[in-house]
């Protein structure tokens, strides 16, 4: 039974892929992942790769499966979000029996007129619980997976798997199967996000400006000292994804007007100016006519504290707080003579209102 319904890529070369330099940059933890991703390419177990979106999950498979014993067979991805449950079931498992079976520890090509190959599983943790048992049922008898191709041919298949999730909470929450769970995370990638592999976004932007310049026919020069620096200080959530996309657009659009809108959260770029915090600014206002207020009664009422309290309907003890709240010392309230035209307050909601003395 063919599998036609998934996207088949036969090995690529290492000319293929970027250069291994630029796919691993210089940071420490991509270092150490280039070094396990070597060594899981000499062995034939499933393995897990995890990271966030956009960080390069499928080219670090890819870049396994041209370094191992599997290359010369297809690459074939599935993702597992983008089809329906019920075909991935159908065409990866089959109505019939024996459509896809566990293989054994047979290393690949040993068996005669079989074909080996890499499996991909991405966003593994959307696989529904059939589909997850079926798996788990498969992984059992070994390590690899074998399918029932055209030509009485059978293809034998090494699993890798990609999630943006953490599985140990999908396992917490029952979405994920626990021993499925272990079974594929005997070996795990884990890949940063490019927020803290800042020193490889220089490199990552030259080599998707020539790729997209080419792609477009359109030549685009390179980014100004500024825009770079907004590069390298922008936090990315969509990861390298993002960083493509958006070298992409300024390939296409031809101004970095667009790239720096884009990095500085929509605005235009302009000259940096400090927040502004409206609320601090009204609390702030409302303190300085309230202490206003304060003053004027008080001085209306010759410096009378119990007087000043009835007359802005507040309790003395609220008067003595809201007098060391604005800082008026106890020995410089103004004293005048009533006049007839004191400023007269009331209490609201919203702070001290100001009202024309009533004739």
């Amino acid at each position: 039974m063919p599998i036609h319904l998934v996207e088949t890529v036969w090995a690529l070369d290492a000319a293929g892929l970027p250069p291994g330099e630029l796919i691993f940059g210089h940071t420490a933890a991509m270092q150490e992942v280039r070094e396990r991703a070597l060594k899981l390419a000499d062995s034939h177990v499933p393995f897990l790769i995890c990271g966030e979106s956009g960080t390069g999950k499928e080219i670090i498979a890819r870049f396994v499966h041209i370094h191992s014993s599997w290359k010369s067979g297809p690459f074939i991805k599935v993702h597992c979000p983008g089809i329906p449950e019920t075909l991935l079931e159908s065409k990866l498992f089959g109505d019939e029996a024996g459509v896809i079976t566990g293989a054994g520890s047979e290393p690949p090509g040993n068996a005669e007129g079989m074909v080996a190959g890499t499996l991909l599983l991405d966003e593994v943790a959307e696989l529904s619980a059939g589909a997850q048992a079926k798996f788990l049922h498969a992984l059992q008898d070994g390590q690899a997976l074998r399918f029932r191709i055209e030509g009485g041919k059978s293809l034998a298949v090494r699993l890798v798997c990609t999630t943006h999730r953490a599985l140990e909470q999908e396992v917490r929450r029952d979405s994920f199967r626990p021993d499925l769970f272990y079974r594929l995370s005997v070996a795990t990638l884990q890949l940063p996000p490019l927020r803290e592999r800042r020193e490889d976004i220089p490199a990552l932007t030259e080599f998707f400006l020539n790729l997209y310049s080419r792609e477009n026919g359109r030549p685009a020069a390179p980014f100004t000292p500024y825009s770079m620096r907004l590069l390298r200080e922008h936090s990315w959530p969509g990861n390298i994804r993002e960083l493509e996309n958006l070298v992409n657009r300024y390939t296409i659009l031809g101004s970095e007007d667009a790239v720096t809108e884009a990095l500085l959260g929509g605005e235009p770029a302009t000259v940096e100016t400090p927040p502004v915090n409206l609320r601090r600014i009204a609390r702030s206002a409302a303190r300085g006519a309230e202490r206003k207020v304060i003053l004027q009664v008080l001085s209306a009422n010759q410096g009378n504290r119990k007087k000043t309290a009835r007359v802005l309907n507040i309790s003395y003890r609220s008067l003595l707080y809201k007098i060391r709240d604005a800082g008026i010392p106890r020995k410089s309230v103004p004293v005048g003579p009533p006049d007839g035209l004191a400023t007269i307050a009331r209490a609201t909601t919203d702070g001290m209102v100001i009202e024309p003395p009533k004739p």
